[in-house]
């Protein structure tokens, strides 16, 4: 895991609203915010502000107390991916420069609010910015994560280690995530089944909240707690697995709703039942994580069986495509988009569920 700091810069604008600036990463050109590595000898504020001007050419006023923290990929130089947090703070601009370290390196841009949560990639990033942008920063603000002082360093935090109980509510934690993940994939099969599809995309969106709030709840922990059940980065890596499958199903849900979309090909519903059962074995493999020894071969079953229920998801999408694009895709080509673009989604629900298929096997790996 790499920890990193970041600064979500802004100004306001004409009409009271705030502005944010955003940056281009250096590769990939994506719309990010400043942000960079730990510095020795720096405060984590201080750290962020030399990543504002070194990146974005921007100084002002940074907040002592952080507004958020997000995960991403990071890709390192040997193209290897790393799962990297930044833990964010206000900056509020004074002073714009011309000239500023890596300005032949990145595009800067002023975004209204709404408009910087939709350009980011990241939706841990579009939450902060959105929760930011309303004036309800306070309420996602996190402490400082212990440690940073680089004076006290390794030597303090061994000590505390010693000093300090094992920290186990993250099994809790889990479980009310998993409860949020079946309870969003029974009403994505309720939507396909075309009952009550205004009723199913409202309750997979309160599924998807809830699952937001447990997610910064474990994120929080990670940062607070001394000693953890698992590696950091595992623990923020199968959480960040089980979030995205309930927002990919959050995405389908957005995107029946935009296209206003009421009769769905049968293999829908069989993909999002698929969903379902394999949300069902994924909660009954949380709790047996409290002891991976013991638990282990069960496990290891479970996350094959989910595996598989991909695997039988991907052979629904290919057919349900062959099928749509034998219906509309040469008379109606807007209606193949359409309906493409919703069996991605539900496929990618199954492709997240095997990613958290994953970080379960790699933990028992680690730990049986």
């Amino acid at each position: 895991m790499i920890d990193q700091y970041g600064v979500l810069a802004w100004k306001p604008g004409e009409a009271g609203e705030r502005l944010i600036l955003l940056v281009t990463s250096r590769e990939t050109r994506r719309w990010v915010v400043p942000r960079g590595n730990k510095m020795r000898g720096k405060s984590p504020q201080q750290a962020a502000a030399i990543e504002a001007w070194e990146e974005a050419g921007v100084r002002g006023i940074v907040g002592e107390r952080a507004i958020g923290l997000y995960g991403y990929a990071k890709r390192k130089k040997s193209g290897r991916h790393m799962p990297a947090e930044v833990l964010l703070f206000p900056m509020l601009v004074e002073e714009e420069l011309e000239d500023w370290p890596e300005r032949g390196e990145r595009e800067r841009r002023w975004f209204a609010a709404s408009q910087a949560a939709l350009a980011v990639e990241e939706p841990g990033l579009a939450r902060i910015i959105s929760r930011f942008a309303s004036g309800s920063e306070a309420a996602s603000r996190l402490r400082e994560p212990a440690g940073t002082d680089a004076k006290r360093g390794p030597i303090m935090l061994r000590l505390f280690q010693k000093l300090m109980p094992r920290e186990d509510n993250f099994f809790d934690l889990f479980e009310r995530h998993a409860a949020t993940v079946v309870g969003g994939a029974d009403s994505l099969v309720r939507l396909f089944e075309g009952a009550d599809v205004a009723g199913s995309c409202r309750a997979i969106h309160d599924f998807e909240n809830a699952a937001d709030d447990v997610t910064r709840d474990v994120l929080v922990a990670v940062r607070r707690s001394f000693i953890t059940p698992f590696d950091r980065s595992a623990i923020t890596a199968l959480i960040s697995a089980m979030d995205d499958s309930v927002d990919e199903m959050w995405q389908t849900a957005k995107a029946i709703t935009l296209y206003e979309q009421t009769d769905f090909d049968p293999q829908l519903l069989e993909m999002a039942k698929l969903g379902a059962e394999a949300s069902r074995l994924m909660a009954e493999a949380l709790p047996l994580m409290r002891n991976v020894g013991r638990n282990g071969t069960r496990l290891h079953e479970l996350t094959e069986q989910i595996v598989l229920l991909e695997g039988r998801a991907d052979d629904l999408h290919q057919q349900g495509l062959k099928i749509l694009f034998q219906k509309h895709g040469r008379e109606r080509p807007m209606d193949f988009i359409v309906g493409r673009e919703i069996f991605s989604h539900v496929e990618r629900v199954l492709d997240r569920l095997e990613d958290v298929a994953d970080e379960i096997q790699g933990i028992v790996i680690d730990h049986a």
